[in-house]
């Protein structure tokens, strides 16, 4: 403005061209600018601006094109007019690409307005002449997008789209900016670097401080939010149509964002107070939750039900109330405390809860008044725990159970004599001692949806533990079934409470009497007893991968036609017999002295033996007496799925037909 005065002034009837090679001023440099006026017939100047490269460090701006065109005009004393078109080439987020601009300096009174127009956007802003480094600014529909050079100093993300409108005070100094103001976003979007932060359609309103002039950025907002989605790592918020209330102050620095008021509040859904460090990715890095208050099922439907989905606890039901407080840093847990008010959640089948009330208070650095946790009723895979009333301190970083606790369990009871849970250990978490006695085994396979049949479990676990994600139980369970026992030893179980669990285990078969287990699973008749190991039992998501099993009767004894039929199924064979064809089919059952079928599972094949080798199959069934009945099996490898598919045949299919 000070060169057209000069040339309106000293040089009224000459053009002018001026090239210089660099201009510095407070914050800003431009390279290479020629500046030309030319006077129109009407006595104004036509007036052409270009830089080559225009430099602004407090706004992201580096080696930015600039053209400025238009026409110059003297109004009355000391007012002068500019209109005309400004294009940047490079800017971030296409700042002033193609925009209307339109000036008006009174030095009288010591002013400069500038309105900036592109499409729906408007800008208006004054400027003391004798203070251009401050402005008074007014956003009408200001694309987001044009404020991704001004925060890219501290924030690798960026804005996706949305609009910003209000009015805000600027301070522009050499070393950043300070700006306040209260403005309004609509449709807003943005993404953290990593996909883990991210936010889509959100509209807020409020009071915005922007301070670049320090070591590190900071930003106050107090804003009331409504509609859209964010995203904060697994966590994801669905924002209702009414306002929430959202206040932070965030310190952006070169490796995060410190946040270190942090508040946010969902009248009668949900609430909470305290800080939080995130890095440039979105992961958490320090959070404090000095305050929650959870109400359900609302808090679970918009912020909840996407992280728990992650855990593998999808489509719940909720109801209730939870308060308390977390606290984790980089060591991980340093506390929490919480207590539910009468709290129900159901839908689930790895875990569902009714009537919960009371909580925990742990810290890993300071011992804590005791507490009392309570339940009506608690599934465990379906499994259901009776109510019970549970008495917890912590004391030396432990979460421990005051006194042995006995809950009721299928017709029996389960007792915990001991549990100790470290929440910040990175290695073994929890350890704890119990004892299961007098379980209804029709209780428990109702529960399971297995087959009905009778007995009772019981069994001692001297040890449990539970670390990374990973439980293993010392000792073992027993079940009397079928007038003999099955044991199950070296059983742990990997993800529990993950989306596919994986459970381990050996299982031991100590003379199980044939004819009551065959009429359960209705395979047909056979009489005797039975023997067998499942060794390195390997099952994902409760479906077997991996087994070593052997199957043996001991003794003698009788085989109906039906389970001929269903032996020679599973093994792929053939019956051998001195006097089978047509006398076979004048007896409803045969004599045996020896049955045996073995399978050992790797890479969804089973490989499939007997008693011994015979000819190129193997023995299952070796008879005995009139007519002797021989069972031999040809295929030495089976497909797991068809293996099933034929005991699942065998078990639904009508008696045999000989002819």
């Amino acid at each position: 403005m000070c060169l057209m005065l000069l040339a309106w002034c000293g040089w009224a009837h000459a053009a002018i061209d001026l090239t210089v090679e660099r201009i510095a001023t407070q914050g800003m440099q431009l390279k290479q600018v020629h500046l030309r006026l030319d006077q129109n017939p009407q006595g104004s100047l036509r007036m052409t601006l270009t830089a080559a490269g225009v430099d602004m460090p407090t706004v992201g701006w580096q080696r930015i094109g600039m053209r400025l065109t238009g026409t110059v005009t003297r109004g009355g004393k000391g007012v002068w007019t500019f209109d005309g078109h400004a294009a940047l080439q490079g800017a971030p987020g296409g700042l002033l690409a193609d925009s209307d601009v339109h000036m008006v300096m009174n030095i009288e009174a010591n002013n400069l307005d500038v309105a900036v127009v592109e499409g729906a956007t408007r800008v208006d802003a004054a400027l003391p002449l004798d203070q251009p480094s401050h402005a008074r600014i007014k956003l009408d529909e200001l694309p987001l997008k044009w404020l991704q050079g001004l925060l890219a100093k501290a924030w690798s993300g960026r804005l996706t789209g949305g609009r910003l409108s209000g009015t805000l005070a600027l301070d522009v100094a050499s070393d950043g900016i300070r700006s306040s103001g209260d403005l309004s976003l609509s449709h807003a979007g943005f993404e953290g670097e990593g996909g883990k932060l991210a936010g889509q359609g959100l509209n807020a309103s409020g009071r915005m401080t922007l301070d670049t002039t320090g070591a590190n950025d900071i930003i106050n907002a107090d804003l009331n939010l409504h509609d859209g989605q964010l995203l904060l790592n697994t966590l994801y918020a669905d924002l209702p149509d009414h306002d929430v209330h959202l206040a932070i102050e965030a310190v952006m620095q070169k490796y995060g964002t410190t946040l270190r008021t942090l508040r946010f509040t969902d009248p009668n859904t949900l609430h909470f107070n305290g800080t939080m460090v995130l890095a440039n990715d979105g992961s958490v890095r320090n959070l404090h939750m000095s305050r929650f208050s959870a109400s359900l099922p609302g808090a679970y439907q918009r912020y909840g039900k996407s992280w728990l989905a992650t855990l593998g606890f999808a489509g719940l039901t909720t109801s209730g109330r939870l308060d308390g407080g977390i606290w984790l840093d980089a060591n991980g847990w340093r506390a929490f405390h919480f207590n539910a008010s009468n709290v129900n959640i159901r839908g689930n089948e790895r875990l569902a809860v009714e009537g919960l009330n009371g909580g925990f208070d742990w810290s890993r650095e300071r011992d804590r008044p005791a507490t009392i946790l309570a339940w009506q009723k608690l599934d465990f895979y379906r499994i259901v725990l009776g109510a019970a009333k549970s008495q917890w301190r912590s004391h030396q970083g432990r979460l421990s159970l005051l006194e042995p606790l006995s809950v009721p369990v299928l017709g029996g009871h389960l007792f915990l004599r001991e549990l100790d849970w470290s929440p910040q250990a990175k290695g073994q978490h929890l350890q704890t001692s119990l004892a299961i006695t007098g379980v209804d085994v029709r209780q428990l396979c109702d529960a399971l949806g297995w087959p009905k049949f009778s007995g009772t479990l019981a069994g001692a676990i001297p040890g449990l533990r539970y670390a990374d994600d990973h439980v293993e139980l010392e000792g073992g369970l027993t079940l009397n079934v079928f007038d003999g026992f099955v044991n199950v030893t070296r059983l742990s179980l990997q993800h529990p409470f993950g989306s596919t669990p994986v459970l381990a285990g050996d299982i031991n078969l100590q003379r199980l009497d044939l004819a009551s287990l065959t009429s359960v699973f209705d395979f047909g008749r056979i009489t005797g007893r039975l023997d067998g190991h499942v060794d390195n039992l390997r099952m994902v998501d409760w479906s077997p991968v991996a087994f070593k099993a052997s199957l043996r009767t001991e003794g003698e004894g009788r085989i109906s036609q039906r389970a001929v039929k269903n032996l020679t199924s599973v093994g792929g064979g053939g019956m051998a017999a001195g006097l089978q064809g047509a006398v076979l089919k004048l007896f409803d059952s045969f004599g045996y002295q020896r049955i045996g079928l073995s399978c050992m599972l790797e890479g969804a094949v089973c490989q499939m033996s007997g008693l011994e080798p015979v000819d190129d199959g193997y023995l299952i069934v070796d008879g005995r007496g009139l007519p002797h009945l021989t069972v031999i099996g040809h295929q030495h490898q089976v497909s797991w799925p068809t293996l099933v598919a034929r005991l699942k045949a065998a078990i639904h299919s009508g008696g045999p037909v000989i002819k």
